[in-house]
């Protein structure tokens, strides 16, 4: 069972998220680590712990890295590298967060713990495509390439497929609702940018892509809309009107 440090990933709000995002630092290296008292496994886990509890995650990092690095067989192995995935997470380290847990995934494929490293890889592609951030400040960033949330939709969406009783399931539901309406919102203001410069028919095809693949999302009205007005100009009347009937139906039907 995770402890309690592992299972803190619960209650990451955006307060903590922008208060870290201002405490970035690299991985530790050589040096660092080698600067690290040079005490048994089980005492410097507990220094680690205690440091991780009062939020100084650079010199949590330094201390999990050591025991990694000087007890990779160890009997907290495991936890300890968990304990970095969160550590790297809180202090914006997202590429560090992500090798180690493609690097757990990779070595320990039937963990028990699997379902968080799902969970945090998640989490962490979140905040690496910023947006979050941005648009808990009222920043509208939809246009930015929506990759990061692609990878981090399949991250969740293997979590509640592959683990469904797992205590991380629910809060990756609610995640992925968010995740599909911020795909949906990427793909309509691409169609936006094609429609206002008279790309008529690139703007309709991003109105279908939506359609067919977000139909779950609170745009799809938004994107029969674009698919209407969009053959309309192409004058293509007849899925104009299949559109614009589709549109009415799902009002109706809401």
């Amino acid at each position: 069972m995770i402890n309690k440090i592992g299972k803190r990933a619960f209650a990451i709000v955006f307060s903590v998220s922008v208060l870290s995002l201002g405490a970035c630092s690299s991985a530790p290296d050589q040096e660092d680590i080698q600067r690290v008292p040079n005490k048994s496994a089980h005492a410097l886990y507990e220094d680690a712990k205690q440091t991780l509890d009062s939020g100084l995650y650079a010199r949590a990092i330094e201390l999990l890295s050591a025991i990694d690095s000087r007890y990779p067989f160890g009997p907290f192995s495991k936890q300890v590298q968990m304990d970095l995935v969160y550590a790297h997470y809180q202090s914006g380290n997202t590429e560090q967060a992500l090798a180690t847990i493609d690097r757990f995934i990779r070595l320990n494929p039937n963990h028990k713990d699997l379902d968080y490293m799902y969970y945090m890889r998640g989490l962490v592609n979140i905040k690496a495509d910023k947006n979050a951030f941005q648009e808990y400040f009222g920043v509208d960033r939809a246009d930015r390439d929506a990759n990061r949330t692609r990878v981090a939709f399949t991250d969740l969406s293997t979590l509640v497929k592959r683990f469904p009783q797992s205590d991380y399931a629910p809060e990756a539901k609610r995640r992925l609702v968010w995740l599909l309406n911020r795909m949906a919102r990427y793909e309509l203001k691409v169609a936006t940018y094609y429609y206002e410069r008279e790309a008529y028919l690139a703007a309709a095809n991003r109105g279908k892509f939506v359609v067919e693949h977000y139909s779950q999302s609170s745009y799809l009205n938004s994107a029969l809309e674009m698919m209407e007005k969009s053959y309309d100009k192409l004058g293509l009347s007849e899925l104009s009107e299949d559109a614009k009937q589709t549109r009415i139906f799902n009002s109706r039907n809401k």
